[in-house]
């Protein structure tokens, strides 16, 4: 049986996180012998985010897995129709239908209390007025996004959280990858940020394989790294 080359995981953190939120999945995949980069997201709206991610994925010689976290799912949705890559993990994560924006998705199912715990900035637009971006804030920080995480790391990711782009609830998926590769997800049924009907929807609606984890916050990744590194792999076992 021909094999394809194992794929390199890209891993795309959603809003009011970065990069360092993957740190222990990184840690567990590089143990488990896989390839791995966790860019920045710029967060500044679906469809310049997605055309980042896709041409940063198109640059990677061999196949490739995306993983999208919360508001990452959404991207790798649309950047999921590059060539090159083979398969799509969703983590406590939106997944789009094409043509549908996440507040129209959001909009299915009760609100999370996320909504109401958002504090708006602005920031400079060339050529035009400022624009709107939001971040949680820092008291509710804990209940809505990292229930299980310890208090002293919540503080530090409440402390460094990167703000989303409002534009970015309204903006539709260009696209939906999931509808030509195959997919994973991880609904977190504890999930005070996204409802997690809003995932089981999603990943249902994918045909994903899915995965229930008891207890979990919005903030799976790093409560509960082994678990989603362990979908991780499958996705990748699957798609060498």
């Amino acid at each position: 049986m021909t094999t394809r080359p194992a794929p390199t995981v890209v891993l795309v953190h959603g809003a009011f996180a970065d990069a360092a939120s993957w740190f222990g999945v990184i840690d567990e995949l590089q143990r488990d012998g896989i390839a791995v980069i966790a860019p920045p997201n710029p967060l500044r709206g679906l469809a310049s985010d997605a055309a980042y991610l896709a041409s940063l994925a198109s640059q990677i010689k061999g196949p490739v897995v995306l993983v999208g976290h919360s508001y990452g799912g959404a991207l790798i949705t649309v950047a999921g129709m590059t060539e090159n890559v083979v398969g799509l993990v969703y983590v406590a994560a939106y997944i789009l239908e094409e043509g549908e924006s996440l507040g129209e998705l959001q909009d299915r199912f009760p609100a999370s209390p996320l909504g109401s715990n958002l504090r708006q900035w602005t920031y400079p637009v060339d050529g035009a007025d400022p624009a709107i971006e939001v971040t949680v804030t820092e008291e509710a920080f804990f209940s809505v996004f990292a229930a299980d995480v310890p208090a002293a790391i919540v503080k530090i990711l409440a402390a460094s959280q990167r703000p989303l782009a409002a534009q970015a609830f309204t903006e539709r998926a260009s696209s939906a990858g999931w509808k030509t590769k195959p997919s994973w997800a991880l609904v977190a049924d504890a999930d005070q940020a996204i409802n997690p009907e809003v995932e089981r929807f999603g990943a249902k609606r994918a045909g994903a394989t899915i995965v229930e984890t008891d207890g979990v916050s919005h903030a799976v990744e790093v409560s509960r790294p082994r678990a989603v590194a362990d979908l991780i792999c499958d996705a990748v076992r699957a798609t060498s």
